[in-house]
């Protein structure tokens, strides 16, 4: 699949903005690192970073090149 999909809550829609300035562009049903989890787009509006994180961080996810977060997924 090549499309990026919304996922099922309010932090995984596509274009939902963390408190970290952090932009979730969607997932392509990727399975991620945790448990039931999909790898989302996640992009940083700050540097404009582009990284991978699981559904369940991206409310509180950090950039890995400029807000000191961990280092990102496959997504």
């Amino acid at each position: 699949m090549s499309e990026f999909r919304d996922g099922s809550t309010e932090t995984t829609q596509i274009g939902y903005v963390n408190r970290n300035n952090q932009r979730c562009t969607g997932h392509r049903g990727v399975a991620g690192t945790d448990h039931y989890q999909f790898a989302y787009r996640m992009e940083c509006l700050n540097c404009g970073q582009v990284y991978g994180a699981n559904g369940a961080d991206v409310f509180q996810r950090k950039c890995p090149k400029c807000g000191g977060g961990c280092e990102g997924i496959q997504f």
